[in-house]
């Protein structure tokens, strides 16, 4: 769901990175080593845990998120929550690496947010809109889109539904030469309306058309890692 300008981006992302990072030094400075970590998920709050340390639920290798990551990283809950939602892995891995251009770490995250209340979660890039729209009857439906920057597992999963949910509205047959898989990226991306605009001959604008290039170029490592 990148909407926002990259090359901007992430010239703001380092500039929060420091900022971030002096405010943890002054505060671990100060001997308040739990509050570095404070502002936790209401779900995980309530329950004491974070999602992935649940008995009942195996974590995933790389499930303690961190600024840098290679999605490659997360092909199994890719191809788990690809499966369960019905849609190709090898997209929803795409859809990561698209996502991957900001580092993904909850205080950075979270610190965005909150100069940016309109900001995406997660690293799947996810909009509180969509999430909530995404979640009804789903097996995540009790989550909240506060915890995705903690949970990337949920993140995954709410990506590969979200996928499910657009390909649900797409016609039997587009009248375009784009691929299905190539016209949810960019309902992913540029939400459901644009996505059937585009399916119906529509001309794709710089920017879906930038998020496609990108997704074209990334698609052939992604169909590597899931498979």
């Amino acid at each position: 769901m990148s909407e926002e300008k990259k090359g901007s981006g992430r010239g703001r992302w380092l500039v929060i990175g420091v900022v971030v990072v002096a405010g943890l030094g002054l505060i671990r400075g100060n001997g308040h080593d739990d509050a570095a970590t404070a502002d936790p998920s209401p779900t995980a709050a309530a329950s004491g845990a974070a999602p992935s340390a649940s008995p009942s639920t195996k974590p995933s290798k790389p499930s303690k998120p961190s600024g840098a990551y290679d999605p490659a990283d997360y092909a199994e809950p890719v191809r788990r929550y690809a499966a369960e939602a019905g849609v190709n892995p090898q997209l929803l891995m795409a859809i990561l690496y698209n996502e991957s251009y900001k580092p993904h770490d909850p205080e950075l995250e979270r610190a965005w947010q909150r100069g940016k209340p309109d900001a995406s979660f997660g690293i799947a890039n996810m909009h509180r809109a969509a999430f909530d729209d995404t979640k009804p009857g789903r097996p995540f439906a009790s989550r909240q889109w506060e915890e995705l920057p903690d949970d990337r597992d949920l993140a995954v999963q709410a990506a590969a539904w979200h996928l499910h949910d657009l390909a649900a509205q797409l016609p039997a047959r587009p009248g375009v030469s784009l691929t299905r898989d190539e016209l949810l990226a960019l309902g992913y991306n540029a939400g459901a309306g644009n996505m059937l605009a585009f399916a119906r001959g529509v001309r794709i604008g710089s920017q879906a058309q930038s998020y496609l290039d990108r997704l074209r170029d990334n698609w052939p490592k992604s169909g590597e890692a899931v498979t």
